[in-house]
């Protein structure tokens, strides 16, 4: 396994050389790379493998939350740690939305800053307890915005599992297979969902589906 491509987005000097005198000489780190502000960013993101962004908030020009919604649109597969001063709504939900992986305050220590790093690496998320009810409140909203987008078509738990492996390129055959139904069973799903969606056919359910989130 390579070692990890890091770029630490901060426009204070200080804190950027504090960032990559913590971080240079751990042995899960390739190389760091240092922005002070979101255009120097996107110009190295250009140019080079980044695994892990380290953002700030208070960004010049562009702000932060804005820079990790951009930075994620473009590369998915990155992942944002913000490092900040800010705790105010309005900002953790932004980040939220963007989909930024971890969230901590600048005092955070280095060394529980390497082993962040590491978790986000592997998968994980982490929030600072100064904004953890935020991020609980967020999360059950967008959950429910989530259910409120299905639950407009009336479509039951079954359904959603068969359209999801249908949008997958699943036969009928191999549905029922999945599920553990009888194809006539799936035939009849297929027909409700058809009806449900307001589609004629099975490539108009899946562009649908993946269209508007519903799986």
């Amino acid at each position: 396994m390579r070692g990890c491509n890091i770029l630490i987005v901060e426009d204070h000097a200080l804190t950027r050389f504090a960032l990559l005198t913590s971080l240079k000489d751990e042995d899960f780190t390739e190389e760091i790379f240092e922005a002070e502000n979101a255009q120097n960013a996107y110009k190295i993101l250009k140019e080079h493998k980044i695994d892990v962004v380290l953002m700030d908030l208070g960004l010049p020009v562009i702000d932060g939350v804005t820079a990790s919604a951009e930075i994620k649109k473009n590369y998915p597969d990155i992942k944002i740690i913000v490092i900040t001063s800010h705790n105010e709504q309005k900002e953790v939900e932004g980040c939220l939305e963007a989909g930024i992986s971890a969230y901590c305050s600048k005092d955070i220590d280095p060394k529980k800053l390497i082993e962040l790093i590491k978790d986000v690496m592997t998968g994980s998320m982490w929030f600072d307890s100064s904004v953890s009810k935020i991020v609980m409140q967020k999360t059950a909203g967008l959950k429910q915005k989530e259910e409120d987008t299905n639950n407009k078509y009336n479509l039951t738990s079954k359904e959603l599992s068969v359209l999801s492996l249908l949008a997958n390129g699943n036969s009928n055959n191999e549905i029922a297979k999945k599920l553990n139904i009888s194809i006539n069973t799936t035939k009849v799903h297929m027909c409700s969902i058809l009806q449900k969606l307001s589609v004629d056919d099975r490539t108009q359910a899946a562009i649908k589906a993946i269209r508007e989130n519903l799986i």
